[in-house]
């Protein structure tokens, strides 16, 4: 038997073989999991996702931010286009080169707007980013 979650999966993995040629493949993304509205993908960090002083560069953590809480506006309206047009994020502590993951939720919703909320973590759970967004149903 098939539900809806299966289905979202598929749609989702689907997404990603399409995104692989825009910026989600040039950052080196991949979906993981989608599970009770929680969005997972992952980044393998590498020393071109670094900054100067070997952490993850802030800009890096913040693209895997809105891309997932992206995906999560997304598959609220999915008949829908949305766009990014607010994104706060807050750098908790350095993360370094090896796996990354980053979680994304939904938060509220209106006629117009979504809110997300997500977080990135190192592979042993410790958090180094975390920000919310914003997304606007055009």
């Amino acid at each position: 038997m098939d539900d809806g979650n299966d289905r979202m999966i598929r749609k989702l993995q689907q997404l990603a073989a399409a995104a692989e040629p825009t910026f989600w493949g040039f950052l080196g993304c991949e979906f993981v999991a989608l599970k009770d509205g929680v969005i997972t993908i992952a980044l393998e960090a590498k020393s071109h996702h670094l900054n100067p002083i070997g952490m993850v560069h802030g800009g890096v953590t913040s693209s895997l931010l809105d891309t997932a809480m992206g995906i999560i506006a997304m598959i609220a309206r999915p008949e829908e286009k949305v766009v990014t047009t607010n994104l706060n994020v807050h750098f908790v502590s350095p993360l370094y080169a090896g796996r990354l993951l980053v979680t994304a939720e939904l938060v509220h919703q209106s006629r117009k707007m979504i809110t997300a909320q997500g977080r990135v973590e190192d592979r042993e759970g410790n958090l180094g980013t975390m920000g919310t967004g914003t997304f606007r149903v055009i």
